[in-house]
């Protein structure tokens, strides 16, 4: 008898407790291995607090905004010189025109009903910072700038500004800027009221982000400093020596060389650029930098744009090496906004 009770626990009988442990043990390995499953999807998890009524406020203000800046494409722009200027002629000028005001709509409703907060405040800061600077711009050429006669290009036309009477398709673009600016600073005030957070599963690229982003915007100013479309040189032969020589005609002035309101508007547009092209990636959560980078890519498209636009509209003009550049950089900046969307730890073709 007593080596008949030996002979189960070695042998692992069914039913005998030297049996039964074998397969607990089995068990417990099992949820063990199979714990770190949630986890690797932790990264991409956002937590999302009350929404504060400032930060709906701001989607309200980039909405009008963008409603604004739909409205100014199509009334008449400025009369310069005893000729009507308006945005949009075509469809094509349209399309060009509608690109910022639907992306300020899009982004401004969302924000007006509480939904990634923070992506809607990143969008509306960046924004409105530079949109400072377009609005000095903007004031210079409907208010100063026949004290100084220039050539400018104006929605494809090339005029003197001898002299300039607004139309209401500046107003309401003042008032989008103006709409825009203001989002931007309730913006700031609603970021550190506003709860919104994730995993930090963009933390390993962000590094990567901002010194890819930082060299776009630097670019994007060097390209901004010439115009986009110019008047090409024109070849002159001499009849008697039949020499040719390149005469340089006069052409748009470029971002810095405009003078008083506009020159400091386009040194606070230079310097917003850049800057938020080096914050935005740092922006948390994951979806608060993609809203930053979302709006520098904006930004650079509307402006790529309608630079191309303006060469092809008119007979007089020619598109620029900096515009190319400009339209290249701008496809860059909305390259790099889908891989911060679309970026999972681990894996960035994830979705």
């Amino acid at each position: 008898m007593p080596a008949r009770d030996r002979v189960p626990a070695r042998t692992g009988t069914p039913g005998r407790p030297g049996a039964a442990r074998t397969p607990a043990a089995r068990r417990t390995g099992g949820p063990r291995a199979g714990a770190t499953a949630p986890s690797a999807t932790a990264p991409d998890r956002v937590v999302v607090g009350p929404v504060p009524v400032l930060a709906r406020a701001c989607g309200l203000l980039l909405l009008l905004a963008g409603l604004a800046g739909a409205a100014a494409a199509f009334p008449t722009y400025l009369v310069v010189g005893g000729t009507a200027v308006s945005q949009v002629q075509g469809a094509l000028d349209a399309v060009v025109a509608l690109v910022a005001p639907i992306a300020s709509i899009a982004v401004g409703a969302g924000l007006l009903l509480g939904r990634v907060p923070r992506f809607g405040l990143a969008y509306a800061a960046v924004t409105g910072a530079l949109a400072v600077g377009r609005l000095l711009i903007e004031l210079h050429r409907g208010q100063g700038s026949t004290t100084r006669p220039a050539v400018e290009v104006l929605a494809g036309d090339l005029v003197l500004t001898s002299s300039v009477e607004v139309g209401a398709g500046w107003v309401l673009g003042v008032v989008a800027l103006g709409l825009a600016v203001l989002a931007g600073l309730t913006a700031f005030a609603a970021w550190g009221r506003t709860v919104m957070e994730d995993g930090g599963g963009l933390d390993p690229l962000r590094p990567v982000l901002a010194g890819v982003a930082v060299l776009l915007g630097v670019a994007a100013v060097l390209a901004l400093a010439l115009p986009a479309a110019d008047v090409p040189d024109e070849v002159v032969t001499d009849p008697l020596t039949g020499l040719e020589a390149v005469v340089e005609q006069e052409g748009p002035q470029a971002l810095l060389e405009r003078p008083g309101l506009a020159l400091l508007g386009g040194l606070l547009l230079a310097g917003a650029l850049v800057l938020s092209a080096v914050v935005a990636p740092s922006l948390r959560p994951r979806l608060a930098a993609v809203g930053g980078l979302l709006a520098v890519a904006v930004f650079l498209l509307d402006t790529a744009l309608s630079g191309l636009r303006d060469a092809w509209s008119s007979p007089d003009l020619e598109w620029t090496v900096p515009g190319i550049g400009l339209l290249v950089l701008a496809l860059g900046a909305v390259g790099l906004t889908l891989v911060a969307w679309r970026w999972r730890r681990g894996s960035p073709a994830q979705g």
